[in-house]
């Protein structure tokens, strides 16, 4: 049941909600383009990196299984206030780190927090909108949600090349930004009508209302594969910048990830005008043309071509992801919506976890290159295939 409320604040609550989103998802990239040189001082290898990068997709799903729908019980705002706690939790751990143990901790605390900002903001985004205002509530909450995954990088590539300290600012301007949040978060106004404390946690069976079965299967499957590329270039593009293109530039390094996640917002941001029906299947065609690029750039060691691989893999990411995303969250009915977004996000966060862990095992034995050009072939298959199911089993198209 959600509570009733005045029009104007609502137009309020959903952007609020929306940068409180933005910032806390900013939080879990923030690594990115630091790994270069957190592998130099404490000297692990590229394998290292993806399972410090894939423990905190562990982190997130381990939420989503025993919290995705503990936002629909207690509220949007407990929720997000915690995970602005844990994303604070996360910065202090990088701020006084003292080897790996205090990266993969922080790495986790991180991967908590965006399993609760996934499910609890995007409803909360969602549920902030007033009438005739879902379509833009829809695109900021994905925006958000992008990107903030973006900005990660961008920011902390530029006060690790410009300013001093390059391992501590980024995370002491990131708590910055949190505390701003939180303050923020205090004054949104709860969506959930009669929140009560939930009687235990527990792991959750991935029992999905009948209303969305129709449309989940393909929408999390494309999602997997678009969040895949994610995983690519947030953990490894960094090191095949510097590695094998010999651009050791923070800055620039964390301008190529933010290109994808740009690129992703950008397809975001056709998806209504395309239609969800049209939107998934050509998503997933332009994920394969992105996929084509980035694994060509790879081959014939282009950086230029690696950059527009980026942006039009991104676009491809985007516009499935958003019309994944928009399928499910309007077949769910809004006593289950933050359970089966947060489901429909663990598919996805195995995207971005179990791949790139293979690319860094791939590395050991066939180099940055060959991992790369491999993982790019097997993501191609999958997204050619999501593309194919859909256009035979559309889903429902706006009403």
């Amino acid at each position: 049941m959600i509570i009733d409320r005045t029009r104007g604040t609502l137009r309020l609550g959903y952007p609020a909600a929306a940068g409180v989103f933005a910032v806390g998802m900013a939080g879990t990239t923030l690594p990115t383009p630091l790994y270069g040189l957190y592998r130099a001082q404490l000297g692990f290898s590229e394998l290292m990196v993806t399972v410090v990068f894939a423990v905190y997709a562990l982190g997130v799903i381990t939420v989503l299984l025993l919290a995705g729908n503990v936002s629909d019980e207690v509220g949007r705002r407990p929720v997000l206030l915690c995970a602005l706690g844990l994303s604070a939790a996360s910065a202090l751990c990088f701020v006084f780190e003292g080897g790996l143990p205090m990266l993969l901790l922080g790495r986790v605390l991180s991967g908590f927090a965006a399993g609760l900002f996934s499910g609890a903001a995007t409803a909360a985004v969602l549920e902030l909108a007033g009438p005739g205002q879902e379509a833009h509530a829809g695109f900021a909450a994905t925006a958000a949600n992008m990107g903030g995954l973006g900005c990660g990088p961008l920011l902390s590539g530029l006060l690790a090349q410009y300013a001093p300290w390059p391992l501590v600012l980024p995370f002491l301007v990131h708590l910055f930004l949190v505390a701003a949040a939180a303050g923020v978060t205090w004054f949104l106004p709860e969506t959930v009508g009669r929140p009560h404390r939930p009687r235990k946690l527990r792991p959750q069976r991935l029992r999905l209302p009948p209303e969305v079965r129709g449309v989940f299967t393909p929408s999390a499957v494309a999602a997997f594969a678009g969040f895949s590329l994610l995983g690519l270039f947030t953990a490894v593009a960094p090191s095949f910048v510097g590695e094998t293109l010999g651009v050791h530039n923070l800055a620039v390094a964390g301008l190529i990830v933010f290109t994808v996640f740009l690129g992703s917002t950008a397809g975001q941001s056709l998806t209504e005008r395309i239609g969800v029906r049209r939107a998934l299947p050509g998503g997933c065609l332009v994920l394969v043309v992105g996929l084509l690029l980035v694994a060509t750039s790879l081959a014939v060691t282009s950086l230029p071509l690696l950059v527009i691989g980026a942006v039009c893999g991104g676009v491809g990411q985007g516009l499935a992801f958003r019309a994944g995303l928009t399928a499910v969250g309007r077949a769910a009915p809004p006593e289950h919506r933050g359970g089966t977004i947060s489901a429909f996000f663990l598919v996805a966060y195995l995207g971005i976890s179990l791949p790139v862990v293979g690319v860094g095992a791939l590395t050991l034995v066939l180099g940055l290159r060959g991992a790369g050009l491999a993982f790019s072939g097997c993501v191609i298959v999958l997204a050619v295939a999501v593309g194919l199911y859909v256009l035979l089993h559309p889903p429902a198209d706006e009403d």
